[in-house]
């Protein structure tokens, strides 16, 4: 594909004929399914926990370090590497990123015992820190190509679709799985490897959108960096990810336990259909509240989180499946919803040239949400029941809803304020 670089920074601006830009939409739709695909394997374990804690005697405590693994493999690949596609394109980080998903899957294979889920879950992290920023920025210039001067809504429909949607859809395929076919602990990872492997054939076929520089800058790890033309709405947005993957850690963690364990429900199907109803809820709310006002998504996805998790916090008190599944629905559709704002508000802030790097810090900062509170209540179940560690979550994750709801008033009056002065 033959491109030339935009007047910003070097960043490449694809030359949009109209056999490119046939190659363009069909390569946005390629790349959308390779993000679900790798997004699906990385929840694949959630509703394989309970059959890991029968055979091993695992406690919630060990499931949250298992999961910690893998949080903290997303974390050192977003530090290390998830702003390197900047530079070098996006093909070049993603394919070796998919690389990574399926020597997990390997790994997943090889050998079940505790040491090998902790290496096959890191490295799952490894590879997935990699992909969501670079698969992002890649959703959103292969939009543009394909569509020059349309709105961004497409892109931000699929891209929260395919991250949110494949979280949802990994514990349901593996649940429907390890319930109906043999070797319940292999057969979901073999499937997904096949699905990897077509991943990276397809994703190598499609067209490149930014131009390897020739002199590199050089090489420094991710920064967490909030100056990406609007400090206050950067911040507000992390935020925003960090309290909406707060929730979504605590479904790929603690939840199918709690469902097989003080719901007295074993069915592996059962917890992965409860872990796709909330991503599925999250995905679809984000579909339907596409064209709304980004300051009308914020608002909506505070509300929804605000009533789900206590909610949820009820079924847990009072054992009671569905309150429990209604609140984590509600609140899968509030993070959703939230999370689409914050990704949406980073991609339109930051300069094409820092667009990975803006998202990766995006993504490191909510997949911090995603573990630590996770372990947090790992960590809380040593000393107190699932239940009482619940509840101090929920109490934590009011008073962060809050905070988050002051940083977007705050981030909003900033922008009028400049408006103003504008004028």
């Amino acid at each position: 594909m033959s491109s030339t670089l935009s007047p910003i920074r070097g960043t490449a601006a694809p030359i949009t004929t109209e056999g490119s830009s046939r190659q363009h939409g069909r390569g946005f739709w390629v790349i959308a399914l390779a993000f679900l695909t790798a997004m699906a394997f990385s929840t694949v374990p959630a509703p394989l926990y309970p059959l890991y804690m029968a055979r091993d005697g695992f406690s919630t405590f060990m499931v949250t370090v298992v999961f910690a693994a893998y949080a903290v493999g997303v974390v050192i690949s977003l530090l290390l590497a998830g702003h390197v596609s900047d530079w070098v394109g996006r093909k070049k980080i993603l394919i070796p990123a998919l690389a990574l998903e399926l020597v997990a899957a390997a790994l997943f294979l090889s050998d079940p015992s505790l040491p090998m889920l902790l290496v096959a879950r890191l490295v799952t992290g490894l590879g997935i820190g990699m992909i969501t920023a670079t698969a992002t920025a890649y959703l959103h210039e292969l939009h543009t190509a394909h569509r020059p001067g349309a709105s961004r809504q497409r892109f931000e429909v699929v891209s929260t679709a395919a991250n949110i949607g494949g979280l949802g859809f990994g514990p349901l395929i593996a649940g429907l799985l390890a319930q109906y076919v043999d070797a319940p602990l292999r057969t979901p990872y073999l499937v997904f490897a096949v699905l990897l492997l077509a991943s990276i054939v397809a994703v190598a076929l499609t067209p490149e959108t930014v131009e390897e520089r020739l002199v590199k800058p050089v090489y420094r790890p991710q920064r967490i960096s909030a100056d990406h033309g609007d400090r206050a709405g950067y911040l507000a947005a992390a935020a925003a990810g960090f309290a909406s993957f707060a929730v979504f850690g605590l479904f790929t963690s603690v939840a199918p336990g709690f469902v097989s364990g003080a719901l007295h429900l074993p069915s592996r199907t059962l917890a992965g259909a409860i872990v796709f109803a909330v991503f599925g809820g999250a995905a679809v709310a984000q579909t339907l509240t596409n064209r709304l006002p980004a300051p009308v998504k914020v608002r909506l996805g505070l509300l929804a989180q605000a009533v789900g998790v206590p909610t949820l916090l009820v079924g847990m008190h009072t054992a009671h499946l569905t309150a429990f599944l209604v609140g984590g629905v509600v609140a899968g559709i509030g993070a959703g919803v939230l999370f689409k704002a914050a990704v949406g508000t980073v991609a339109a802030m930051a300069a094409p040239a820092k667009r990975g790097e803006a998202l990766a810090g995006l993504f490191l900062i909510s997949y911090l949400g995603l573990s630590l509170p996770a372990v947090g209540i790992g960590i809380a179940t040593r000393a107190v029941s699932t239940v009482t560690a619940m509840t101090w979550f929920t109490g934590l994750l009011l008073v962060m809803l809050s905070g988050v709801a002051v940083l977007f008033r705050r981030s909003t009056g900033t922008r009028r304020t400049r408006a103003r002065r504008t004028a």
